[in-house]
């Protein structure tokens, strides 16, 4: 059995920010990854956003890391000439009972101590995106958009320059808790079964993070939660956008709502909205573009009929079924579990990818306390 002194599991955003934070921390990291790339699922199948922080409850590990997370990745993308753009986004209310919503959501962005936030009436909503209709806004300033992929490739730059190495096609088969460490027994794309023993853990297996946890013997079964999957759907307008900002409407149950977002090309795209699947599927429904022209014209009454079409779709892992409250995300750590050397990432659903940095410097603490 190979012994390693840190296992990443999952080339995922947060996972590569792990093993990025874990290498310049001196530890000797081993990332593996099941796809033949990395970021290959719930991190390049999202709307690209750098979120403010507005949504999560205070003092909770999604709104403080998210904060954190945002500061830490302008900076880095500022520094490392990745593309992005601080272009703001407003958050419409349409009807009185969305305005007493939006005020809530005001209240909350406050005391998450996000910057940047100013309520408009109408008129001052028209003024600045005229296609607009609606009875308030919340306009925040620091949301932006990124180019994600852009952002994982640098992440993976900066591990194998601190000496950490990616094993893509490799997949994790299963494993057990030792005296001296965690063993793992993987298959490559060649076939080839190999057995690992590795002094620290990080699982960051996204999807499959629950499965993962099962096939650990000797770790505690009351600590493995259910996953569910919220699938998002994505749809594309073929037409030249009249925004300039990102449009959101007030916050729904189990997402943000289908919103407009942009790419840093300026094409517009409509999504995520919420189906609830127990399956793997990324296909896109084109009958769901009834769905999606019914909420957009809610706040852009003049989207034209047949301008949107199919784009993609990206799956959620949740730790909360259909119907339940949100949670938020769970790093289970030594202190959780028992485990020597043990850190579990799981839910890390939105704001992931606005978080990674955040993320990841939490981790590589965690394991240095321990």
């Amino acid at each position: 059995m190979e012994t390693i002194d840190c296992i990443v599991v999952g080339a995922g955003v947060v996972g590569l920010a792990c093993a990025r934070a874990l290498a310049r921390a001196g530890r000797d990291v081993v990332v593996i990854e099941a796809a033949g790339s990395i970021g290959t699922e719930t991190s390049s199948r999202n709307s690209e956003v750098i979120h403010a922080g507005l949504y999560y409850p205070p003092g909770s590990l999604k709104a403080e890391s998210c904060l954190s997370g945002r500061h830490a990745l302008y900076a880095y993308c500022t520094e490392r000439a990745i593309a992005h753009r601080r272009c703001g986004k407003l958050i419409v209310a349409c009807d009185e009972e969305e305005v007493a919503r939006l005020e809530a959501l005001l209240t909350n962005g406050v005391a998450n101590g996000v910057e940047g936030l100013e309520w408009m009436d109408a008129e001052a909503v028209t003024g600045l995106e005229p296609a607009l209709r609606c009875r308030k806004a919340l306009f925040s300033r620091e949301t932006g958009i990124i180019d994600s992929h852009a952002y994982m490739l640098s992440l993976r730059g900066d591990l194998e320059d601190a000496g950490g190495m990616i094993a893509l096609e490799t997949s994790v088969l299963g494993g057990e808790i030792l005296a001296d460490g965690i063993g793992l027994r993987t298959r490559g794309g060649d076939g080839a079964e190999t057995s690992f023993l590795a002094r620290s853990l990080v699982t960051c297996a996204g999807l499959r993070s629950d499965r993962l946890l099962r096939a650990l013997s000797g770790f505690p079964a009351g600590q493995v939660p259910r996953l569910s999957y919220a699938k998002g759907n994505y749809f594309t307008y073929s037409g030249r956008s009249p925004f300039r900002h990102l449009v959101y409407p007030v916050p729904e149950a189990a997402g943000l709502g289908v919103h407009i977002t942009l790419d840093l090309g300026g094409q517009l795209r409509f999504g995520p909205d919420v189906e609830w699947t127990d399956n793997l599927d990324y296909d896109v429904d084109p009958a769901r573009a009834s769905g999606f022209y019914d909420a957009v014209r809610r706040y852009w009454p003049d989207l034209p009929d047949g301008t949107i079409q199919p784009g993609y779709a990206g799956i959620r892992p949740k730790l909360a079924a259909r119907g339940e409250p949100a949670r938020d995300f769970l790093i289970q750590g030594p202190e959780t579990h028992g485990i020597p050397g043990l850190v579990n990432l799981l839910g890390i659903e939105s704001p992931g990818l606005t978080a990674s940095l955040d993320l990841g410097d939490r981790v590589a603490r965690l394991l240095a306390e321990a």
